[in-house]
């Protein structure tokens, strides 16, 4: 057996290859806002059905634990989506021809962080129409 031989053996042995799964970073060209409104949309509704609670009754713990955890997955849901489309969908070009998209999503993820972290329906709205106006910016570059 030849010296590389032995030394790939060698290394096979000591440095296992392991399988490991993971979304790709191809540009595959499937990114669409729609699951991220949504999930924003969600937001919104949960945050509804909380301020509609009667925190009085011992019976709604459940009902606010529920909501909350809803109203966490997806606020998280439609900021990953978001970025996805930020950091692998947009291109120099689209930051040209729309100067304020990095401030746009930055503010889209602060306002989803507030709206999972409180019970706002003012945040959970102005998220949703951040989102709303990603989107409306990302069809605008498929023209």
């Amino acid at each position: 057996m030849s010296f590389v031989a032995n030394v790939t053996r060698l290394l096979d042995r000591a440095l296992p290859v392991i399988d490991a799964q993971a979304h790709c970073d191809v540009p595959c060209g499937i990114y669409d806002p729609h699951a991220a409104l949504e999930a924003a949309q969600t937001v919104i509704r949960m945050t509804e059905l909380i301020q509609g609670l009667d925190l009085s009754d011992p019976a709604s713990g459940h009902a606010l634990a529920r909501y909350t955890m809803v109203k966490e997955e997806h606020g998280k849901k439609a900021k990953d989506d978001i970025l996805v489309i930020w950091t692998d969908y947009f291109k120099p070009e689209h930051l040209e021809a729309n100067p304020n998209l990095h401030t746009l999503v930055w503010q889209a993820c602060k306002l989803g962080s507030k709206a999972k972290q409180n019970v706002d329906m003012e945040a959970a709205v102005a998220f949703k129409a951040a989102i709303d106006e990603i989107g409306h910016i990302f069809w605008e570059t498929k023209k």
